[in-house]
């Protein structure tokens, strides 16, 4: 049966009314086909309503574009390789304000917006925290009604969906354009060339040009971002690479050489296929340098076009007034070609000077680092960079022997240390351009994302530049977007909150939450409280059985770890604790069991493909599990499940339902974390080490109300060099958990490379470099403690509120305002 059938056609693009909304569905069904007529199930369903609520978006965002052109105002351009959107239709109707009238439509056609809204893929143009910050960004930039837009690349393959199979995780290829995006509009209008390789020029007058190489192209596609309760849509633009007609080699292909025919069309489908594509090889380097400067390149010609484009006198003359219309913010240092890029386009095509166009590079740029971990500050081989870019190679080092010549004649005292400042390090042996350097010289603003991050960076990583540019380095610790992450995907707790505040503003003014404080013994909120953790278990407990086939018992403490694997983030001492806690139950006599807090222990996040150990930790995780669960001794108390293919749409699913979360990186290496302040937000207990934005949430809920143990970050140098010196002494307990897994426990799989890891004092992959073994024993005392505090069922349920109440100051509305104010100078303008 068609839709057509059930409700009849009728074009309502903007109408709110249920009914005509319903006729709005029914018509793109039937005019915006992408199906055979007759069929109209869930995923047609979805299709058409999704293009429905494009038409709000829209006309919103047209009217946006327009008023931006009009007004003029100065405008944030975020650059980011990730972006981790998440499902767009139950957000976009939430932020519009239109959830109920949508509901009530799709019932016409015999649906449930829920099953509707779970036929959406979520859309593979991220991984982790990076790219889902970014994310909520874009939320609160449309929300506070500021001029600003996002620039990415579209990824057809994503960075891979994860399989859980026999040997550990397996990677495949996502597959969420395999049909196509309802939200992306493409701009057939917006192209730009992008050249690689070729050669550098120089013309009589002494003027640069870089010509030859191949030249690929940029098409622009949109997603629309709305705003809550505004008028104001904001973009999200993807650059997608393609090759020209003209590329293609007719002659070649009637030859019958069909692949160098279209040699370029398939270079050009390469740039966009993967995020992040391996890096061991050659090319794969090529590849992934190719991608951060397709990124932008493609932005910062359309960036430029914009500026002339509102108005159409903008010559030459007047490019010092770039700077007070435009602001572009790299989003690690993925991005940072945007400074050689600027640079080229302002001298080159432009006709500035140096000095024109580096002040003019420098007051519009500004940098966000996210990590200090060594191998992510990115450094790229000098003679990949020239073969690659050779224009950008020469600018690189001219800015690099400018930044020498200035520490010299300006500060005798730091000669010292311009080897280790320098944006080239000429090492002979492997001469590389350093990113984050390069970023921290061209940039006019330079921030970290928590305070102790933000203090890392001044004290150590970037301290240098400080003593130069001391007015250079902020903080703005992350924040999440209170809409996606607590009102749309928690809506008994959200219902709970806005009844006992009486207002939902808290949605659009998070610090409304500290009042719930006042009521934080009231026993009917108590009551209330648990019933909608209840109900958000039992949800979780559905999706574990459905994605796994492991059934979980909501009344047990649920206990997760969602995050990237990685070593620093330590899911293995997560893993070493339930080994741990799984030996002494099988050692306890039935009566003493029965005393014990039953536990579900869910850890979930892809490791990266060529990450060998991380992929170990996985299996790892798996094969306990598939030991724990199927003991029926203990597996009333202890169950441990890996949740597969861990993105936005699973975290909706497992954050409102958890209880416990371990954010339990070792202290200094997680620059924030974002998933921790989605914990706490939902009214889950951390248990955690005083590391990134766990310091500032401890401060917010009370350190009552936090679970705390581990190193502290200034001591972690310090018991490295005890470890190298061989005066560490393991904890039993942690030998025993060890023993425990080399004994073949947990089957026939090899674990010695995994585990050595934990071993010996020193060397290469040794020597327990993330303190896991220092750390375990406070970390087990930690978990007693929290075994304790849940059986008291009154104090858990205060502890959980009082986590709600306190989680005020990490809305990304707070941190996205901030650098409005005081990095980008942005102010908002509504659409009136």
């Amino acid at each position: 049966m068609s839709a057509a059938d059930k409700v009849k056609p009728a074009a309502s693009p903007a109408s709110e009314d249920p009914s005509a909304i319903a006729g709005n569905i029914s018509y793109h069904a039937q005019y915006s086909p992408h199906f055979s007529p007759l069929a109209f199930g869930p995923e047609q369903a979805f299709y058409a309503t999704a293009e429905s609520v494009r038409d709000h978006l829209l006309q919103r965002w047209n009217d946006t574009y327009l008023h931006f052109h009009k007004t003029d105002p100065k405008q944030t351009y975020y650059l980011s390789m990730e972006y981790l959107q998440g499902r767009a239709l139950t957000n976009a109707i939430g932020n519009l304000g239109i959830t109920g009238a949508y509901a009530d439509a799709i019932k016409k056609f015999g649906y449930e917006l829920e099953a509707v809204a779970g036929q959406e893929r979520d859309a593979a143009l991220g991984n982790g925290g990076l790219g889902r910050l970014a994310s909520c960004f874009l939320d609160s930039m449309a929300t506070l009604n500021l001029p600003s837009w996002g620039y990415g690349l579209r990824y057809r393959y994503g960075l891979f969906k994860q399989r859980i199979a026999k040997e550990g995780q397996e990677e495949i290829a996502e597959d969420w354009l395999d049909k196509f995006s309802p939200w992306e509009i493409v701009r057939h209008d917006i192209v730009y060339p992008i050249r690689f390789f070729g050669h550098v020029e120089i013309a009589p007058d002494g003027r640069r040009k870089w010509a030859g190489g191949e030249v690929l192209s940029a098409l622009a596609y949109d997603v629309p971002i709305p705003g809550y309760k505004t008028k104001n849509a904001i973009s999200l633009r993807l650059w997608d690479a393609k090759a020209t007609a003209a590329d293609f080699n007719l002659f070649q292909f009637n030859d019958g050489q069909y692949e160098s025919a279209a040699q370029l069309h398939s270079r050009a489908q390469q740039i966009c296929a993967v995020l992040y594509p391996g890096d061991a090889t050659e090319e794969g380097k090529l590849l992934r340098l190719k991608q951060q400067y397709f990124l932008c390149s493609a932005s910062l010609q359309d960036i430029i076009f914009r500026f002339k484009e509102r108005k159409p006198d903008r010559v030459s003359g007047k490019w010092s007034e770039f700077p007070s219309k435009v602001a572009v913010q790299m989003n690690d240092t993925h991005p940072t070609l945007a400074i050689p890029e600027l640079m080229r386009l302002l001298m080159d095509e432009e006709g500035l000077g140096w000095d024109e166009a580096w002040d003019v590079t420098n007051k519009t740029v500004a940098y966000t680092n996210h990590t200090v971990l060594p191998e992510a500050l990115e450094k790229w081989s000098q003679a990949v960079m020239r073969k690659l870019l050779p224009r950008h190679m020469e600018i690189i080092e001219e800015i690099d022997k400018r930044f020498r010549e200035m520490v010299i004649s300006t500060r005798k005292d730091m000669e010292g240390k311009i080897e280790s400042m320098r944006v080239l390090d000429n090492n002979p042996e492997k001469p590389v351009v350093r990113m984050a350097n390069l970023c921290v010289v061209a940039g006019h603003t330079v921030n970290g994302v928590a305070e102790l991050h933000s203090n890392i960076l001044k004290e150590e990583l970037f301290a240098d530049y400080l003593s130069i540019w001391p007015k250079k380095f902020q903080n703005k610790t992350n924040g999440i977007t209170p809409r996606r992450w607590l009102r749309f995907c928690n809506p008994e707790l959200s219902e709970i909150v806005t009844k006992w505040l009486k207002t939902d503003q808290w949605t659009s003014n998070l610090d409304l939450l500290t009042g719930l404080r006042k009521f934080a013994d009231d026993e009917k909120l108590h009551a209330e409280w648990a019933a909608a953790k209840l109900a958000s278990k039992k949800r979780l407990a559905k999706h574990v059985l459905d994605v796994t086939g492991v059934t979980i018992d909501p009344n047990s403490l649920f206990d997760i770890q969602i995050k990237r694997i990685h070593e620093y983030k330590r899911q293995l001492m997560n893993i070493l604790g339930a080994v741990y806690r799984y030996k002494k139950l099988k050692e306890m006599s039935a009566e003493e069991r029965q005393k014990v807090t039953p536990r579900t222990v869910m850890v979930g996040g892809k490791a990266f493909a060529t990450y060998t150990n991380a992929k170990r930790i996985v299996k790892l995780v798996n094969d306990v599990g598939a030991v724990v669960n199927n003991d029926a001794d203990v597996n009333k108390y202890l169950k441990v499940v890996f949740i597969p293919n861990y993105n936005v749409s699973v975290a909706e699913v497992l954050i409102p339902g958890s209880e416990l979360s371990q954010h339990i990186s070792t202290a200094g290496m997680e620059a924030s974390g974002t998933s921790n302040m989605k914990f706490s937000l939902n009214g889950c207990v951390i248990i955690g080490t005083l590391d990134g934005a766990n310091v500032e949430i401890r401060e917010e809920v009370g350190q009552d109300n936090f679970f705390l143990f581990g190193a502290k970050a200034d001591q972690i140098a310090g018991l490295r060099k005890e470890r190298e010196n061989g005066l560490f002494k393991p904890d039993p307990r942690f030998e025993e958990a060890k023993q425990f897994i080399r004994s073949g426990a947990f089957g026939t799989y090899d674990y010695t490379p995994l585990l050595d890891s934990l071993e010996g004092n020193t060397g290469f992959g040794r020597g327990d470099y993330f303190l896991v073994g220092y750390d375990f024993p406070s970390y087990i005392e930690a978990q007693a403690r929290v075994d304790e505090a849940y059986k008291d069922k009154k104090k858990w349920i205060k502890m959980s509120i009082l986590n709600t109440a306190g989680s005020g100051k990490f809305s990304s509305d707070r941190t996205i305002d901030q650098y409005a104010k005081e990095i980008w100078g942005i102010s908002a303008c509504p659409v009136p």
